[in-house]
């Protein structure tokens, strides 16, 4: 092999290469889209209308409170979130800090009940259990009439 046909091969294997490995995906531009894709696919935007995921439900303790006086379980209160018809009257969708969903039906029981769901970005927060067929006597925090959710 001569000197000048050294260096002819070298950029020939060296373009094989780099065709090769743009072919393959596996060039920095690829990567970047890939996890940009990644990104957007695990980013949560839950800023247009109410999100039904229970994975981001939590629990005030006011609502936990009334959740055990009306005997509402976790479960039906997840099943409502999935299910349930939401009561724009009731709701307050334009609050600042997060907002607030009352989603009503009827549990697996038969209760007609009526959840309040603040929808954060990070969670949403069950903040009150309401049973609209039969008043309980509770002692929750938060229980006065200037707080009182009427029917």
């Amino acid at each position: 092999m001569s000197k000048r046909g050294l260096p002819v091969i070298i950029v020939v294997v060296l373009a094989l290469a780099v065709f090769l490995v743009k072919q393959a995906g596996c060039g920095p531009k690829a990567r970047k889209k890939a996890a940009t894709t990644t990104e957007t696919k695990t980013t949560v935007n839950r800023n247009h209308g109410f999100d039904r995921r229970t994975s981001f439900l939590t629990y005030s303790k006011h609502a936990e409170c009334r959740m055990l006086c009306r005997e509402i379980s976790r479960p039906e209160v997840e099943e409502m979130m999935k299910e349930g018809k939401i009561n724009y009257n009731k709701s307050d969708i334009k609050n600042a800090r997060c907002p607030r969903y009352a989603v009503e039906g009827n549990t697996s029981d038969g209760q007609r009940v009526r959840i309040v769901f603040a929808q954060c970005d990070e969670s949403t927060a069950v903040v009150t259990v309401i049973d609209l067929g039969k008043d309980h006597a509770c002692d929750c925090p938060g229980d006065d009439d200037k707080y009182r959710n009427r029917k």
